[in-house]
């Protein structure tokens, strides 16, 4: 029998070690079971409305995560210290192993472990399946508000996870670097115009967030009661992800885009799972990226100020008539 050679042997090792340092990022049922067991700390980022309703066992809240820890106008993360005020105050500690979910399939677990990870943390997985996922299981959930244990924070932002404009701007028609974008088609061909301008960045491909679902049409067929349930929200098999973005190079630097930040989250989450080395988040994306006039894009168009005005008004009188109507009833 022939004796492998040093090298080849050296080259299984290393292929064995590389597969086992990758990093898991999307958590099953099972393993968040286990997870509680060795009271992991478990992030739930839904309102507080829906965590008082029912939540895992011990799972912490800072109530919608996106919108307790962005500013509501340019949708950026809040000043670092007031980050670490709002994450302390709930007992979340980015330094510790966590697990983060919400909605099954929704971005907003994701965000809640890109955040963690923007600031610091290292060891944070999230849970696809979510608060629906875990009651299909028959598990035990808690009800009321969240009992938190506050705890004192000094964050910084971790930039090996997050690109700027500027640094996207430095990006664009390099070959070493590939760019997703996770909007919609009619927001990526600039027919649905969510800044100052619609478009794409150059050279972006895209890959609407919801493509990562087994069924991506979920939301919409909820909100047409076509489906009962939200289980089209489920991941996709590895192998359906992986033909999804087999065009894709995963040893190059990924750059993923969306709206805000958001939907990207999830995309980057899954393309982590799926093996890509370097994933960065845009987090202003297009809200950044549209809104600077001189930024290149593709597919652009304009938003048209004065007919949304006019729209504005004409709705304006239409409320106008209707509750004067309602008022003569009375």
């Amino acid at each position: 029998m022939r004796t492998p050679s040093l090298h080849a042997a050296l080259a299984v090792t290393l292929a064995c070690c590389a597969s086992l340092a990758q990093a898991q990022v999307i958590v099953d049922t099972p393993q968040v079971q286990a997870a509680l067991q060795r009271s992991v700390q478990v992030w739930d980022v839904r309102s507080d409305k829906d965590f008082a309703r029912g939540h895992l066992p011990g799972a912490l809240s800072v109530g919608d995560a996106a919108a307790a820890l962005r500013d509501a106008n340019s949708e950026d993360f809040l000043p670092t210290a007031e980050v670490a005020q709002i994450l302390g105050a709930a007992g979340i500690d980015p330094a510790k192993e966590t697990v983060v979910y919400g909605d099954r399939g929704t971005w907003n677990a994701y965000f809640g472990r890109y955040a963690l990870r923007y600031f610091g943390g290292t060891r944070v997985t999230v849970y696809h399946e979510g608060i629906e996922g875990w009651q299909v299981a028959g598990l035990p959930v808690e009800t009321g508000a969240a009992k938190a244990t506050p705890v004192a924070l000094t964050l910084a932002p971790n930039a090996a996870v997050a690109v700027s404009t500027q640094e996207v701007l430095a990006r664009v028609g390099k070959q070493d670097v590939q760019i997703v974008d996770a909007r919609t088609p009619r927001e990526f061909a600039g027919a649905d115009i969510r800044a100052l301008r619609g478009g794409h960045i150059p050279g972006a491909v895209n890959i609407p967030y919801e493509m990562n679902w087994s069924d991506p049409a979920t939301l919409q067929k909820l909100a047409q009661k076509t489906v009962g349930d939200s289980r089209g929200m489920s991941l996709k098999a590895q192998p359906e992800l992986q033909a999804l973005y087999a065009k894709l190079d995963p040893n190059k630097e990924t750059v993923v885009y969306c709206q805000s930040g958001a939907r990207a989250s999830e995309t980057a989450g899954v393309l982590e799972q799926l093996g890509f080395k370097n994933v960065k988040v845009y987090d202003s994306s297009w809200l950044g990226y549209g809104n600077k006039l001189d930024a290149p894009a593709e597919n652009e168009t304009t938003f048209n100020v004065g007919a949304l005005n006019g729209r504005i008004a004409a709705m304006q009188k239409r409320i106008d008539a209707l509750e004067k109507e309602l008022a003569a009833k009375k």
